[in-house]
């Protein structure tokens, strides 16, 4: 890790700060099942963790070219964030198969279930940086209490759902529906995923030890394991099959449960059997403050962000109920094939992050800019093609999720609507990337507020007060994402005059 000692400003102090959390912070969010928005959270891609002390290692981030760095620090996020999202489709998908009430069910429990998510996912991005800096120094020690403290955390984080499933799930969907049915699904659905939450808690924890080492491969295995048995087993608890009574929306659950605890089961395995960077001894174990302090002020962040989407989504489920269910079911199916086509995006941009953070650390802005316009442009393009599955098929999109005719009448234009905001999507997610690899972490912040909570809930809840015009409910979310791209865009600019322009300026004067 080269010192800091050469350099005599506090500009450049804190640019070669940010040169070492580029070698060390290589992801960003986010789990998993997790809504568009929520994936602002940050992870370790600890493969390139690995070679931080190794010159290769370094000069990669600062010289190998801008598209094959980018695909290679990106391809393994994009496919680990789209596995996780894959659990919570696929459960709609066959529920919605069973009784539209169902699917309306696990739409509604779905604020909770992504928060529980992004907890978990969070707690990892703290304790799993605190892993990649400790071993980077050379400080066994210290990796192995972020390792245990980072444990005793999740048990902490288990253990709140746990009490929400047994105490809290009647009145979380009592308070956005009286439809007796579609409650009784949601708490048969929610129940079992907060009680049975240590299963996801655990796989998050140890995926995160094995990237924080190195190890990716290891958790795209135990990633594609659970989704793979969970796929299997949903069609199987939910209707019935093999002699197994038809269990609906709580067969959906415990088909999940079951996929998370076997992927935790493995996750365990290769950390025990092939991650001997990490020892793991509870012996003499003690909570110690500094320690989770240091792994919270990185989690608690990433978990607000998530928090702002389930925030969102708990608000404008309840804004639809005083409409017909139904609108809450399309709301649901919208809000799952987003999170599939975003997961590209924020995979790209969870790659771009350390790229920027290095290159600003070595003073090269030119490769700093580079890569934001790549990143643009791929996520300009890719939103583009989703916009036009969207415009073109929204009726085929509906169709996999059995859609009945009084879904599709309010659906088809639905979709259509709310697709319009992935014009501008990828422009302040890449923007919100840039912001967070500069150290302006404020200004993403106030982009996701803008897109999910400041804008997008007032419109809503206005066009449904004053007009009770359904249509432009939906309308909501291209307006919300057309005043954060405004947003998004007077904010980079302000960087680029103040970081990124000073920067090219200090650099032509040392080469003249």
């Amino acid at each position: 890790m080269r010192k800091m000692s050469k350099y005599e400003t506090q500009e450049e102090l804190k640019r070669e700060e940010l040169s070492q959390e580029g070698q060390l912070l290589k992801t960003e969010v986010d789990n998993a099942k997790l809504t568009g928005d929520s994936m602002d959270v940050k992870m370790t891609d600890a493969s390139e963790e690995s070679k931080t002390n190794n010159t290769t290692g370094e000069n990669k981030m600062g010289t190998m070219p801008m598209g094959k760095l980018l695909i290679s620090v990106s391809l393994p996020m994009v496919i680990s964030m789209l596995v996780q999202a894959l659990y919570n489709v696929v459960d709609s998908v066959f529920v919605s198969h069973f009784d539209q009430d169902a699917l309306t069910a696990v739409s509604t429990i779905f604020p909770l279930q992504n928060l529980m998510i992004g907890v978990t996912s969070g707690l990892g991005v703290g304790f799993n940086a605190l892993i990649s800096k400790s071993l980077g120094e050379k400080n066994q020690k210290k990796a192995n209490d972020a390792a245990r403290q980072g444990i005793f955390l999740e048990l902490i984080g288990f253990a709140i759902f746990l009490l929400i499933g047994l105490f809290g799930i009647d009145a979380f969907m009592k308070s956005q529906t009286d439809v007796a049915k579609i409650i009784d699904y949601g708490v048969d659905y929610g129940r079992i995923c907060c009680i049975c939450s240590f299963g996801i808690f655990a796989q998050m924890t140890f995926e995160r030890m094995l990237q924080s080492t190195g190890r990716t491969l290891y958790t795209m295995k135990t990633q594609a394991l659970g989704a793979v048995i969970n796929i299997i087993l949903d069609p199987i608890m939910i209707f019935g099959y093999f002699g197994l009574p038809a269990m609906g929306a709580a067969g959906a659950a415990i088909a999940t449960v079951i996929g998370q605890c076997i992927a935790a089961s493995l996750a365990i395995y290769y950390n025990l059997k092939k991650n001997p960077d990490i020892q793991l001894s509870f012996k003499s174990f003690r909570p110690e403050g500094d320690v989770i302090g240091r792994i919270l002020s990185i989690a608690v962040p990433s978990i607000a962000m998530v928090a702002v989407g389930s925030v969102m989504t708990y608000g404008f489920n309840r804004i639809l109920f005083t409409f017909t269910p139904i609108a809450v079911s399309v709301f649901g199916i919208f809000y799952k094939v987003q999170s599939m086509a975003f997961m590209p995006v924020f995979g790209l941009n969870n790659g771009m992050i350390p790229i920027v953070s290095y290159n600003y650390g070595a003073k090269q802005p030119d490769r700093m800019l580079k890569a934001v316009k790549y990143t643009m442009m791929a996520a300009i393009c890719f939103m583009l093609l989703c916009l036009t599955a969207m415009q073109v098929i929204p009726g085929l999109i509906l169709k996999v999720f059995d859609a009945q005719e009084d879904m599709m009448a309010i659906g088809i234009p639905a979709l259509r609507t709310m697709s319009i905001s992935f014009l501008f999507a990828g422009i302040c997610i890449v923007c919100s990337g840039m912001f967070q690899a500069l150290g302006k972490g404020v200004y993403s912040l106030i982009v996701s507020l803008a897109r999910q909570l400041i804008v997008l809930l007032p419109v809503a809840y206005a066009f449904a007060k004053l007009t009770h015009n359904l249509e432009l409910v939906w309308l909501s979310f291209p307006i919300a994402e057309v005043v954060s791209v405004i947003l998004s865009v007077f904010m980079a600019l302000q960087t680029k005059k103040k970081i990124i322009d000073p920067l090219k300026n200090s650099v032509k004067v040392v080469q003249e």
